[in-house]
């Protein structure tokens, strides 16, 4: 086992290429500032680091949950933490902005819905149902993964959890699979926000991935070797919140399972494409227009997935910025999670199409669940000064966010 660290040296450091696209004094700064805050509050003189990112989902816009297909990557925010384990099993973790957390692993009593607590315990129940052991650990976090901006701050969260618990008391076996599908677990049930597993998963892995989650018992992951060097991934944080907008998602992988069971089927994923289209008619019948419009987006978004990763490998960056475009319109027109229905506030769509006049042969979409939250853009390097000066005259700069790809996962340093 790694020992803890009694200061932030270089071997810390010399892994910040792999998670932040470089070294910075801005993180080696963040890096020392939590550590003496960790040895402050918990009155320490050491410490194991870990990291958990965001995500970017690159192409895949709601498919995850109906058995789709997802091209992800993994992002140089993140959520920090410094901890040690300690033997009365009990988890304390201090996190920048929130209220302490504090669970008794001994106490089966509920918790909260909604809560970050909810989180701990959901991660904590699903490892040990799995035969997985736990124990208390003190923890200080901080995070500049944005909530609230569709890049996973409450995923990157729970499996920073799991990775843990991993850590410190299961010899580090717990595979990315499992630390995904246990957040999940910890999000559904513990914290009640029905997501899918995209998400976690990006997370866990790190890097650019295609994943199929036909088969509900193991995600395939296909790592996207590419060269994205003379790109940006540019997030727009268009300021719009999507904290209270949980019945919005959730209508969506219900009505396209609302779908696939006029078919006798679950999801989706389990007729083909050729299939739902010679059923249209009369499955239109029992379901709403709008139902069928998001299950039509299902199989075109799927298809679209193939193409990116396909076009990334290649090098073919002009069918790259083609499949990014295309998904944005489907989520637009057929997905419809651009904005919610019936409101004149449409933070998602007037950032697209303000942006689009300085992308400059680049590409933007809604990103991630959408409906409040971000918008992803693709530009050239040569264009992003441009871009980011031009985009920040109506958002600011602290929310035209040039990202990195993180080519790891979850880690302990």
């Amino acid at each position: 086992m790694k020992k803890p660290y009694q200061s932030i040296d270089n071997q810390i450091i010399d892994q910040f290429p792999a998670l932040y696209g470089g070294v910075s004094e801005f993180q080696v700064e963040r890096y020392k500032a939590q550590f003496e805050r960790f040895k402050k509050e918990f009155s320490a003189c050491e410490a194991f680091v870990a990291s958990s990112s965001g995500r970017v989902e690159v192409c895949g816009n709601h498919t995850d949950h109906n058995g789709g297909k997802v091209v992800c990557a993994s992002i140089n925010l993140d959520t920090l933490a410094m901890f040690l384990p300690t033997d009365n099993n009990i988890v304390h973790i201090k996190s920048e902005g929130y209220k302490d957390v504090v669970l008794d692993l001994n106490c089966n009593e509920k918790v909260e819905l909604g809560t970050s607590l909810a989180l701990v315990k959901g991660v904590a129940e699903g490892l040990k149902s799995r035969g997985y052991s736990v124990g208390g650990f003190n923890a200080c976090f901080t995070s500049n993964v944005i909530g609230g901006a569709g890049i996973s701050s409450s995923a990157s969260f729970e499996v920073l959890i799991a990775e843990i618990f991993n850590f410190l008391y299961n010899d580090g076996k717990i595979d990315c699979q499992t630390k995904s599908i246990v957040s999940q677990f910890a999000e559904n049930v513990y914290f009640g926000k029905p997501c899918g597993l995209l998400d976690q998963t990006a997370i866990a892995f790190g890097g650019i991935n295609k994943l199929d989650f036909a088969d509900k018992n193991t995600i395939k992951v296909e790592k996207i070797e590419c060269d994205l060097s003379d790109f940006a991934l540019v997030l727009i944080n268009t300021g719009g919140d999507h904290s209270d907008l949980t019945d919005e998602y959730a209508s969506i992988p219900a009505e396209m399972k609302a779908v696939a069971k006029c078919f006798g089927v679950e999801r989706l994923v389990e007729i083909d494409k050729q299939q739902f289209l010679d059923g249209f008619s009369s499955v239109g019948e029992k379901v709403n227009d709008r139902a069928m419009l998001r299950a039509t987006h299902f199989y075109e978004e799927n298809e679209r997935v193939d193409r990116l990763a396909d076009a990334l490998t290649s090098g073919n960056y002009s069918e790259f910025f083609d499949c990014i475009n295309q998904s944005g319109i489907s989520s637009l027109c057929a997905l419809q999670n651009c904005y919610v229905s019936g409101s004149n506030i449409q933070s998602i769509p007037k950032a697209i199409y303000f942006a689009k006049n300085y992308l400059c042969g680049g590409a933007n979409r809604v990103h991630g669940g959408g409906f409040a939250g971000s918008t992803l853009n693709v530009v050239k390097k040569e264009n992003l000064s441009d871009f980011i000066d031009n985009v920040a005259k109506v958002y600011g700069k602290n929310n035209v966010i040039p990202l990195s790809v993180r080519t790891v996962g979850t880690i302990v340093l």
